[in-house]
């Protein structure tokens, strides 16, 4: 049986649907009163792990699930040794450098030296700044970044960026992107060596 993980959030309508196309319908999970984090297709011959975004890679790499959906930020952030096979086009974003709106900085490597950098993405923010040459203290958050600048514990942030109105209304202005970032199909290194088609064949359906 394939499993497949499934990242709650944003990105799971879509996920379901392109799934749903390539003969694995996991609609189920979507019903307003469900509450299981493990659901069969409606075929039987597949279930779906409803995980935290963050968590699609570890199950992957692990093998408990051979197929994940997952931001590209995240599998930039975590590097877990999985399969990148398909770029899904939806779950659109940027990873960026923001400041306060009334800030003399124009792109990030206008940021002083040493400053700290607010982020939940602290490795792909080390990446962004060693590659400036620009040494920053990283603070990293787990919840709204955006507080950074506005209490002073950071001079930056580094977040994700979608329609941009979360940083307009806390008085922050994006002014460097890193990348941009869509949800992927990834998948379990060894379990698609071994497989004897099936696997394949979503694989295959889900780049239609």
């Amino acid at each position: 049986m394939i499993t497949v993980a499934l990242a709650k959030g944003a990105l799971l309508k879509d996920s379901v649907e392109r799934f749903s196309k390539a003969g694995l319908d996991f609609s189920d999970v979507l019903e307003p009163d469900n509450r299981q984090l493990m659901v069969r297709s409606k075929c039987g011959k597949a279930r779906a792990l409803l995980v935290r975004n963050g968590d699609v890679p570890v199950y992957v790499a692990y093998g408990q699930a051979q197929l994940g959906v997952v931001g590209y930020d995240v599998l930039r952030e975590h590097q877990m040794p999985i399969a990148h096979l398909v770029d899904l086009g939806f779950g659109g974003c940027r990873m960026s450098v923001a400041v306060k709106e009334n800030s003399a900085y124009k792109q990030a490597a206008d940021l002083p030296p040493h400053c700290r950098v607010a982020s939940k993405f602290t490795n792909c923010a080390r990446e962004f700044f060693d590659s400036l040459d620009l040494p920053v203290e990283l603070v990293h958050l787990t919840g709204s970044v955006e507080l950074g600048p506005i209490t002073g514990i950071a001079e930056a942030i580094v977040d994700l960026v979608a329609t941009g109105r979360t940083l307009r209304d806390n008085g922050l202005v994006s002014i460097e992107d890193l990348f941009h970032s869509t949800a992927r199909l990834v998948g379990h290194p060894l379990s698609l060596r071994l497989d004897r088609g099936p696997l394949q064949e979503v694989v295959d359906l889900m780049r239609t």
